[in-house]
C-alpha cells in the first residue's frame, strides 16, 4: 500500500456525489467575462497570520471580474506599498500589514470594502 495516497473530497468531485432524479443536470458556474465598475464591487479586507507562515499578509477578497482585472488592481495596490505580492482565484494577497494604505488606494478607486477580522 502507498503512503502517499491523495484523499478525495467533495471538492474535487463538484460536491455531487449522486443523485436519484434522471433529470438532473449538473450546472457549472461560468467565471465572470465582464468585470463590475468599482462602486459595484463590495471587497473584504483582513489580515492572516497563517498564508505566509506567521507572517503578517493583508488579503483583498471577494473581487468579481476577470483574472486580468484582478491582476491590474493587484499590481496597482502592490506598486502603492512597495511590497509582493499575488493574485487568484478572486483574492488578492499583499505581503504585510498595509491595512490603511489600501483602504485609502480602494477609496481612491472608488471600490467598496469592508474591513473583517482585524
Amino acid at each position: 500500500m502507498s503512503k502517499n495516497k491523495k484523499k478525495i473530497s467533495l471538492e474535487d468531485l463538484g460536491g455531487l456525489v449522486y443523485s436519484t432524479d434522471p433529470d438532473f443536470k449538473i450546472e457549472k458556474e461560468e467565471p465572470f467575462t465582464e468585470t463590475p465598475p468599482p462602486e459595484k464591487q463590495n471587497l473584504k479586507i483582513t489580515l492572516n497570520k497563517r498564508l505566509k507562515a506567521g507572517k503578517v499578509a493583508t488579503v483583498i477578497s471577494e473581487f468579481r471580474g476577470s483574472q486580468e482585472e484582478l491582476e491590474k488592481l493587484a499590481k496597482h495596490l502592490k506598486n502603492k506599498c512597495a511590497c509582493g505580492g499575488s493574485a487568484k482565484d478572486g483574492e488578492i494577497i499583499i505581503q504585510g500589514s498595509f491595512l490603511e494604505k489600501i483602504k485609502t488606494e480602494l477609496t481612491a478607486l472608488g471600490y467598496k470594502y469592508k474591513v473583517s477580522g482585524v
